[in-house]
């Protein structure tokens, strides 16, 4: 006699499902285990800072750092020059830590100006930011190493800079603080080649780079200077720019914009910082610290940014 044959079938096809089922539960848990059992992504090692002059929230020096630590930041960069047991007190009081020192004179008493005078009362602007950032504990300050103009002519700046910078070496390494030169708007230092060039000519290695992202995209791209400064890097200002804004209405318009809503590919330039092992802070001289609404925008679009 001939079995019908659908009850096997269904038979074999149910059994088929269960072993099929059976087999994808099974790998959906060894999948969950290899996943649970990786170690996470590595966080970028960045400490958020703002830069003193930008916090525009009105009060005291303690109410102003108390701001942008209630805000998200781990710190600030005073100006040098400042009372010091003032900003002692406020950092105490916030719980902020100074992650750099901007030096005060640089841009008035600039340090390739015409008159030796001038230049000399730079100098000791330089070395007063030096004495300050060791009262706050920090290890870095902020230079801008002079200008060019038609009264002084570029390879006169780079003389006077590189002559007055090397002065201020020996008490730079006497207290351990590293002096950063920023790349800023002064018709000087216009390419990393450049930059890695000045660096070398001083010739010591407590002279190194403050990296400003925004101050680049008029005339290049951050993520190729980061890879050019590499480890001369000792801090970066985090800062938007807009190409768009610069071509439409003015190169000084360029930073009417809040950050990741600008022209940098921060993507790219967070790639640059992870290839030469950039760690340590990340300072935001940006617009929008003027109320604690906008502390808190910058801080969490810094986080966004270092997720990228």
């Amino acid at each position: 006699m001939i079995l019908p044959l659908a009850p096997y079938l269904s038979a074999m096809t149910s059994r088929r499902q269960f072993l099929t089922t059976a087999f994808q539960a099974s790998a959906l848990a060894a999948t969950s285990t290899l996943q649970a059992q990786a170690p996470a992504a590595p966080k970028r090692q960045l400490r958020k800072a703002i830069m003193g002059g930008t916090l525009g929230i009105k009060g005291s020096l303690i109410e102003k750092y108390t701001a942008a630590k209630l805000a998200g930041y781990e710190g600030v960069e005073p100006a040098g020059g400042m009372n010091q047991q003032e900003v002692i007190d406020a950092l105490g009081t916030s719980g902020l830590k100074a992650a750099s020192v901007c030096c005060h004179t640089h841009w008035k008493q600039t340090l390739t100006h015409e008159d030796p005078k001038v230049r000399e009362e730079g100098l000791q602007g330089v070395l007063t930011t030096l004495r300050d950032a060791k009262a706050y504990g920090t290890d870095s300050i902020l230079v801008v190493p002079g200008t060019c103009s038609e009264i002084v002519p570029y390879d006169i700046a780079w003389e006077r800079s590189i002559i007055e910078l090397k002065k201020a070496v020996p008490l730079a390494k006497e207290l351990g603080v590293k002096i950063s030169i920023e790349n800023v708007w002064n018709n000087f230092i216009l390419s990393p080649l450049e930059a890695v060039r000045f660096l070398d000519e001083i010739g010591d290695p407590i002279v190194g780079w403050h990296f400003d992202i925004g101050n680049v995209l008029r005339y290049g791209w951050p993520e190729q200077w980061i890879k050019v400064l590499g480890k001369r890097i000792n801090r970066i200002h985090v800062k938007e720019y807009s190409t768009k804004k610069m071509k439409d209405e003015g190169v000084w318009k360029g930073f009417d914009c809040d950050l990741t809503e600008g022209d940098n590919n921060w993507p790219a330039i967070m790639k640059a910082l992870d290839d030469v092992g950039y760690t340590g802070w990340a300072i935001s001289e940006q617009r929008g610290g003027i109320n604690p609404n906008g502390l808190t925008m910058l801080t969490e679009r810094m986080d966004r940014i270092f997720a990228m």
